[in-house]
């Protein structure tokens, strides 16, 4: 058995009187998180800072406010630009700033998603003042040139080969938010479509760049064992410099109402099918977020959950089943999918996976069915303080997409509040039929099984449309 932090340690007391009253107002609870100090350059740079030295590391993370749904005309830019991150500046070589650190005993990482794009390091306290000059070294003097776009191009149209193009689950993923969003950017995918990835140039990545990694669309957190004061001034003198933008360009596209189902079928040489739905959910921050949450959990947190315990345990028709609240900026999705045991009807899974989700909406929860989905909640809240990278991910998350750093009391007294009738409630807002995305995963031979059979005396015309 691993020995837990001393902060985890710390909260474990708390949280165990949390669930020993969890029909009461939630307790106090020690929230390091509120001990956030927030500074703002004079080119508008955000830094937060936690100092805490209960472990000797420092977590530093650079939150620029760019994902997939700022992407005007090519599509996968900013996920391409996690990559080229990573190749070198004026003075620093290709992939020297991962070893730089990595030899002084960091860890070295980036991510994209719809929203933003997260760079992440966690390094001992005495190679901070390097990490933050390297950080500043590749935003100031990256290297946008032919060479490095052509290398990197290769390496994210591998990346979606993989991960996408010969991966029958990305492929699914791909087209459900392709089918759910029919107006707003985020029915784009995070890594691009393959022709955008293609065709791209250095100019149109030279523009992207300069306005989006502009130092008034950062967000700086630090979090560890750093003394705050000589860390800002490090940060003041190597960061501001940097030039703001003048204005940041966002879409101003909202995703239009839903007006019926949709469906669409992908194509993949599998030998399970799925099935996948989605339903559009609000954004994050929103009021009903927390009771969708707990939807999700009794739907899908783990082996008592409802889909494993009736379609793979009992029905014995599915090999695995999954679902949940997915919040973003802009918007939100419930999704749930399930793949089908070999023997099995896809046809029958599809019905017993749309039953739960009808059961939901027709009938209250249990009390204990709720409580448990409350309680597992409850610990991954907890869970994700436990280190400083956990919690610099949380702080930089609320700042960048809520403005501001959610107390962990507020968060749990929201699920504590959850009742029964809000889990109908939001089942029955969200989650009708004709809201519904649909998306099977099945192998050609079945496909074309369930395609209509032509009208006898009739021939297509060349060039039209259906």
């Amino acid at each position: 058995m691993r020995t837990p932090s001393r902060r985890l340690a710390a909260l474990l007391l708390p949280l165990s009187l949390v669930l020993a009253h969890a029909a009461a107002a939630a307790p106090t609870v020690e929230d390091p998180a509120l001990r956030t100090q927030i500074t703002k350059l004079d080119n508008g740079m955000t830094v937060l800072t936690l100092e805490d030295h209960t472990t000797p590391v420092v977590s530093l993370q650079i939150w620029v406010h760019v994902g997939s749904r700022d992407e005007s005309r090519y599509s996968g830019l900013a996920h391409l630009f996690e990559h080229m991150m990573f190749k070198g500046s004026k003075h620093i070589g290709p992939e020297q700033h991962a070893r730089l650190l990595e030899a002084r005993g960091g860890q070295v990482n980036a991510y994209t998603t719809q929203d933003v794009t997260v760079f992440h390091e966690d390094v001992p306290r005495e190679a901070l003042p390097l990490a933050l000059d390297l950080e500043e070294e590749r935003i100031a003097n990256l290297d946008i040139s032919e060479k490095t776009l052509t290398s990197e191009r290769q390496v994210v149209l591998e990346e979606r080969r993989l991960r996408t193009e010969d991966d029958p689950e990305g492929r699914a993923m791909e087209m459900l938010l392709a089918t759910t969003f029919m107006a707003h950017p985020y029915r784009r995918p995070v890594i691009g479509w393959r022709s955008d990835v293609e065709k791209v140039g250095v100019e149109q990545c030279r523009r992207f760049f300069h306005t989006y990694y502009a130092p008034n669309n950062l967000v700086m957190v630090v979090v560890g064992d750093f003394d705050t004061a000589e860390t800002l001034a490090h940060v003041r003198r190597v960061f501001g410099p940097l030039r703001p933008v003048k204005s940041i360009p966002r879409s101003p596209t909202e995703e239009p109402p839903q007006r019926g189902e949709r469906r669409a079928t992908v194509e993949f040489d599998v030998r399970s099918p799925s099935v996948w739905a989605a339903w559009h959910a609000p954004a994050t921050g929103h009021p009903d977020g927390p009771a969708l949450d707990v939807a999700g959990q009794i739907l899908s947190g783990g082996r008592a959950s409802r889909l494993y315990r009736d379609l793979v345990y009992q029905a014995q028709q599915a090999l695995s089943a999954d679902g949940g609240y997915w919040e973003l900026q802009d918007a939100g999705l419930f999704y749930a999918e399930a793949s089908v045991r070999p023997g099995a009807s896809i046809d029958r899974v599809e019905s017993l996976l749309f039953s739960e989700i009808a059961r939901l909406r027709d009938a209250p929860v249990g009390a204990e069915e709720l409580e448990r989905a409350k309680r597992q909640l409850l610990v991954s809240l907890v869970n994700g303080l436990a280190t400083n990278h956990a919690l610099a991910s949380r702080i930089g998350g609320d700042y960048v997409l809520l403005g501001r750093i959610r107390p962990l009391e507020e968060r749990i007294a929201q699920l504590q509040a959850v009742t029964a009738a809000d889990v109908q409630r939001v089942a029955r807002t969200y989650l009708q039929d004709s809201g519904r995305s649909v998306v099977r995963l099945v192998p050609p031979a079945e496909a074309a099984a369930k395609a209509p059979p032509s009208a006898p005396g009739r021939r297509a015309r060349k060039g039209s449309a259906r």
